[in-house]
């Protein structure tokens, strides 16, 4: 038995969606284990909220960072509806741009909630 056997490459819907989910691991944990100390319009989590202050920076460099690998896991899992369901190559890259999109819409709303939340009072 081949590898190609097992990994349907020409399986878009799982292989978009695993790479994308391996991809916000990974950006999740140098995110987490590398955050950038200073407010920054190069690398890190850069939206008008959390950029007011370095308290609400230092938080979302973190808190995203957690989301990233924890969406990130979710969508890797939800790839391997792809070794099942077997789409013509259309539906698979509208299914899986539609998850992808939908995961990382998820964590931006949840780090801009959590932002509002625990600075409410600023």
């Amino acid at each position: 038995m081949q590898i190609t056997e097992l990994i349907p490459t020409e399986n878009l819907l799982f292989t978009h969606t695993i790479s994308a989910g391996l991809l916000l691991i990974l950006v999740g944990l140098i995110l987490y284990k590398f955050p950038p100390k200073k407010i920054n319009i190069i690398y890190g989590y850069k939206t008008v909220r959390s950029m007011k202050s370095k308290a609400r920076w230092d938080f979302a460099q973190i808190y995203s960072a957690k989301q990233l690998i924890k969406f990130g896991a979710v969508l890797a899992c939800l790839s391997f509806v792809g070794l099942i369901y077997h789409p013509n190559q259309n539906t698979a890259q509208l299914v899986s741009a539609a998850l992808i999109l939908a995961v990382v819409i998820l964590a931006i709303y949840n780090v801009e909630r959590a932002l509002e939340r625990k600075f409410k009072s600023q």
